[in-house]
């Protein structure tokens, strides 16, 4: 399904799209961040929660971690931050990479069994995937509240 080559692309367009929207977010009030736009997850700052919660999660699965304490219905909530949200994606980022360059052929096409069985190549995409859903919905947020978020297109990554 997917190769290493992937992976590494994929964590490398993850930290460039974190950097780029948590830049822009940067630049808004702590107010502006946790306003609630009516999202799934209601703001910016919840939204970035979610999918760092998420991130953090299946690299826990990837990795045999500790996965975060918080629970699923309460994923949004795990940084109330701002400063301690963005030093733990900026961390997470640098764990993505780094094991990113360590995934091989034979480990993607093994199959995990948990909540689901699919092979680890899927599940890695679906990380991806979900990481790129949400954070379509924060570039929305962040263009209505009168931020510039560069261009998120894959093709685009540096």
């Amino acid at each position: 399904m997917i190769d290493s080559t992937y992976v590494v692309s994929l964590a490398a367009y993850n930290r460039w799209q974190n950097e780029n929207l948590f830049g822009c977010a940067a630049a808004l009030s702590d107010a502006d961040r946790k306003l609630d736009c009516g999202a799934f997850f209601k703001s910016i700052h919840h939204t970035l929660n979610h999918i760092l919660w998420a991130d953090e999660t299946w690299m826990s699965r990837f990795t045999l971690s500790a996965p975060p304490a918080t629970p699923h219905s309460e994923s949004q909530f795990l940084h109330e931050d701002w400063s301690t949200l963005r030093a733990a994606r900026t961390k997470l980022d640098d764990t993505m990479e780094a094991w990113a360059a360590t995934v091989d052929p034979a480990w993607l096409a093994r199959s995990s069994t948990g909540r689901w069985t699919r092979s680890n190549g899927f599940l890695v995409a679906h990380m991806f995937n979900h990481q790129t859903h949400h954070r379509g919905q924060v570039h929305a947020l962040l263009t209505a509240a009168g931020a510039s978020p560069s261009d998120t297109d894959l093709l685009k990554l540096p």
